[in-house]
């Protein structure tokens, strides 16, 4: 009867099982379809001189580029940090008891998602339009506490800040409130009964089990609205994509700049990739016997079984 290997734990053992599978002649077909594909793009990206990569080099670390793209940053960290905020108060409210709270948060979340992101974006961009002036007071029966041109108000970057934070804020409060209900009721009550506060519970007890629900789709929200806040570009408002075509409107060197944007887009998001997987790891602690390996684990893995099998090569060369 085989046995694992000793030097290793048997948690680390047990992630190398793998179930085989009979090799199939459509599999290799399929495989090798693949293969010509990716040898076809590859091949054209590199013999293609209408891609002109000596223009991506010299545009890629320009200073319009660079700006856009601290801008596009700018954007998605804000319009995230208040989107989860405003997803958060929206989901406690939609689980309020109280109707008033539950219906308004409903109605919220069902406008924002219910309308195009673009639509929205050039609502608030043309809001002055609507309201020449923005007055703050007492509805109906007070005065006037303060006023303000709407158009010295509601800039390009604030008309931005306040499509994407609003957009995202309701899909964060149904991610929010998923995450929330996926923990059983019994830990609330429990938290209850032995005299926590229901806001306390909801904050110590409720929320960290339901992290590992509510991190996953909220690292994609995090990519899409990076790429979301291309869409800004409708309100002249200089992020990534803006300044690209600010350049090529220029130059009328269109698919080179585009490259630039998109090759900073994949930059960007890979990187919030991997942010994304070690925060799900953290909090995939007590919900699984052995935590995913890193990729820096799995190269040491992969070296690892790589170099005794050119060892074992060798003592049987030398051998025979």
């Amino acid at each position: 009867m085989s046995t694992v290997n000793d030097a290793r734990p048997a948690t680390e053992a047990s992630d190398d099982i793998r179930v085989a599978h009979r090799a199939h002649w459509g599999w290799w077909i399929l495989s090798a379809l693949v293969l010509l594909f990716a040898g076809g793009i590859v091949q054209m990206l590199f013999t293609n001189p209408n891609l002109q990569w000596d223009v991506v080099a010299s545009w890629f670390f320009s200073q319009s580029i660079v700006f856009g793209l601290l801008r596009t940053l700018e954007l998605t960290v804000l319009s995230m940090l208040f989107g989860i905020l405003l997803g958060m108060l929206t989901a406690v409210m939609r689980l309020s008891p109280i109707r008033i709270l539950s219906t308004v948060a409903w109605f919220y979340t069902w406008f924002f998602r219910g309308t195009p992101l673009l639509v929205q974006l050039i609502f608030w961009y043309n809001l002055a339009a609507l309201f020449p002036t923005i007055d703050v007071g007492i509805p109906f029966i007070g005065p006037t506490i303060w006023a303000g041109n709407a158009n010295q108000i509601v800039t390009p970057f604030m008309a931005a800040l306040l499509g994407l934070a609003l957009n995202e804020g309701a899909y964060m409060s149904e991610i929010v409130r998923g995450g929330i209900l996926s923990v059983d009721q019994g830990q609330l009550e429990a938290s209850v009964a032995l005299g926590m506060r229901t806001s306390r519970a909801l904050r110590r007890v409720i929320l960290p089990q339901a992290m590992r629900v509510i991190v996953p789709p909220t690292g994609n929200q995090v990519i899409g609205m990076l790429k979301s806040t291309s869409l800004v570009s409708v309100t002249s408002m200089p992020e990534l994509l803006y300044s690209a075509q600010l350049v090529y409107n220029r130059t009328f060197q269109t698919i080179p700049l585009l490259i630039v944007a998109s090759i900073w887009y994949l930059i960007v998001t890979s990187v919030l990739s991997i942010i994304q997987y070690y925060i799900e790891r953290h909090y995939a602690k007590g919900g699984r016997r052995a935590l995913p390996p890193t990729p820096w684990e799995k190269l040491k893995r992969t070296i690892a079984g790589i170099v005794p099998a050119q060892t074992k090569s060798a003592t049987a060369t030398r051998r025979a």
